[in-house]
């Protein structure tokens, strides 16, 4: 079709809107947000005969690379380590892609422009797509890996697993709350403008590394959609922008947004990068470098800063804090140590990190070694079972952590950690921004103005507390973490095959799991104020759950 043809095409198509006079709406996706019909216009005008041909090319590309890899056998050349992380990747990353979906009609209801609409018309259609062919990577790892087992419940197991529930907050962060608050800024403007870099480009990058080049592939044509979802969600916060009475709900967003991923999505793909990878050269990027470069330069001092000349108030100590904890907080590190104390409630393995491991960390994290370096040993050491316990329940000087109400991250950075009666019980905050998010921004009323559409956190959030006082053996049957002989657990503490180094339910059995939340507000008020002092300075209080 000629480039004339397709605007006459997409002009005639914005003909086709139109808003009802004879009723008064009622929209049933709620907004706080004053918006008037707007005159962004659709850069990328496009139309369904050109954009279909342009998908059908790019499917055509992942399928055959998926063909490709079957036939060439890529599953006997690609590293475990890698392998067994993407059960929980592959498990979660489906989730926030059809929750986009879903959230563009929301998004469509509180916008009232045709020319946007019509972008979030396609952009539906990509997120479908998206969850499609990242299902059907899932399936066939699934076929082809030697150990299927993870791959094979990974949708029951996303919304019960610890970490599976994290990243469900974070992909129901797009249909939940203000339609503008969920679908533009914590969507649009945060998660696909900043963080699909380090999701669709250095996931990729590491995934070929490990000899995975079935995931880039997929996640490649992903990440070639966003271009259009970035366009649609700046013309929307220009809308925005454009009127006064939207600037103090524009900064809490961006607040709570830029937090709130940064704690999710640092979390669970800097940990996929460093800890999964055997990939040890030391001119590789660590996700530190990665980070600056893609997040700080790219995405804060390229994007969000030049908006302030619209007005726009941009939360600079958001993204400090975010640097802060990555770099001198050793964030991404404390979160890969917390996956692998827990690793008796995964469905998947977690290798032992080995001396090329530790050369590695310590060259792109001088003082990683004395920080890390003995909990790993004492990690690789205990992964086979001998008559020992799992790790979180030996005595390695490691304090299980509690669990943040807002992200639902461990409190790992201890002295960060907030404690607060909140709604009738006692909560723990990772830091002070998730805080400000539970008690502040989720709220009926945001600086004086009444916000009813934002709403407020509610439910199980504290995965721990659903089995306080249970027995190990019993958890992981609940969860339905076993294999199919009934015995032998889905997860293990490293990448070994052979059966006599599994480590099976009567292993586990007769170990009590306990709640570090309910235990705190099960404490008297002299023993909670030594506990949070203790905690909070990092003390050993207790080196088992």
């Amino acid at each position: 079709m000629a480039r004339r043809s397709v605007t006459k095409a997409h002009q005639k198509i914005q003909e086709l809107s139109w808003e009802p006079t004879f009723v008064e709406k009622d929209p049933k996706y709620k907004t706080d947000y004053k918006l008037d019909k707007g005159t962004q216009k659709d850069p990328m005008k496009q139309v369904l005969q050109s954009y279909f041909t342009m998908q059908e090319e790019k499917d055509h590309r992942v399928y055959g690379a998926i063909d490709g890899a079957v036939r060439g056998s890529m599953w006997r050349q690609v590293q475990p380590r890698w392998m067994e992380w993407q059960k929980l990747f592959l498990s979660i990353i489906p989730f926030p892609e059809i929750s986009a979906a879903r959230a563009m009609p929301l998004l469509t209801e509180a916008v009232p422009n045709p020319e946007i609409h019509n972008g979030l018309a396609f952009q539906m259609i990509d997120e479908v797509r998206h969850s499609s062919i990242q299902m059907n990577l899932k399936r066939e790892y699934m076929k082809n890996y030697i150990d299927p087992a993870g791959f094979d419940i990974t949708e029951k197991a996303f919304s019960n697993n610890y970490a599976g529930t994290i990243g469900r907050q974070f992909g129901e962060g797009f249909i939940t709350g203000d339609a503008i608050t969920a679908c533009n800024i914590y969507l649009q403007v945060v998660a696909e403008t900043a963080f699909t870099n380090t999701l669709f480009v250095a996931m990729p990058s590491e995934a070929a590394a490990n000899g995975d080049y079935l995931l880039p592939t997929v996640f490649l044509s992903v990440q070639s959609d966003e271009s259009r979802h970035m366009n649609n969600g700046y013309g929307t916060l220009l809308m925005a922008l454009a009127n006064d009475e939207n600037k103090d709900l524009l900064e809490r967003d961006l607040i709570y947004s830029l937090w709130n991923q940064h704690a999710v999505v640092d979390a669970a793909i800097g940990t996929f990068i460093e800890y999964g990878t055997k990939d040890r050269r030391k001119d590789r990027d660590s996700y530190a470098e990665m980070w600056k470069r893609w997040y700080y330069d790219d995405y804060y001092r390229s994007y969000l800063v030049p908006l302030e000349k619209y007005g726009l108030k941009v939360p600079h100590d958001v993204i400090e804090d975010s640097w802060d904890r990555i770099w001198n907080g050793w964030y991404v590190h404390y979160v890969a140590q917390f996956f692998a104390t827990g690793w008796f409630a995964n469905y998947w393995r977690i290798d032992p990190m080995t001396e090329d491991d530790f050369e590695w960390f310590e060259h792109k994290y001088p003082g990683w070694y004395n920080k890390f370096g003995k909990w790993w040993e004492h990690y690789s050491a205990l992964s086979e079972p001998n008559g020992h316990k799992p790790i979180a329940f030996e005595d390695t000087g490691y304090v299980y952590p509690h669990r943040c109400w807002s992200c639902m991250v461990p409190c790992l950075i201890r002295e960060d950690t907030v404690f607060d009666y909140v709604d009738g019980q006692w909560r723990t905050y990772c830091h002070k921004h998730c805080h400000w998010t539970d008690t502040v921004a989720f709220r009926e009323e945001y600086k004086g103005r009444p916000t009813p559409a934002m709403g407020k956190m509610t439910g199980k959030r504290e995965w721990e507390t659903l089995y306080h006082g249970w027995d190990l053996a019993d958890v992981s049957k609940d969860l339905g973490y076993v294999r199919d002989d009934g015995n032998t657990l889905v997860a293990q503490p490293h990448v070994i095959m052979e059966q006599d180094k599994m480590w099976t339910l009567d292993k586990i059995k007769g170990i009590e799991f306990q709640s570090p939340n309910v235990l705190l507000n099960q404490m008297s008020d002299d023993e909670r104020e030594k506990h949070i002092a203790d905690y909070k300075a990092g003390f050993t209080i207790n080196s088992s759950i």
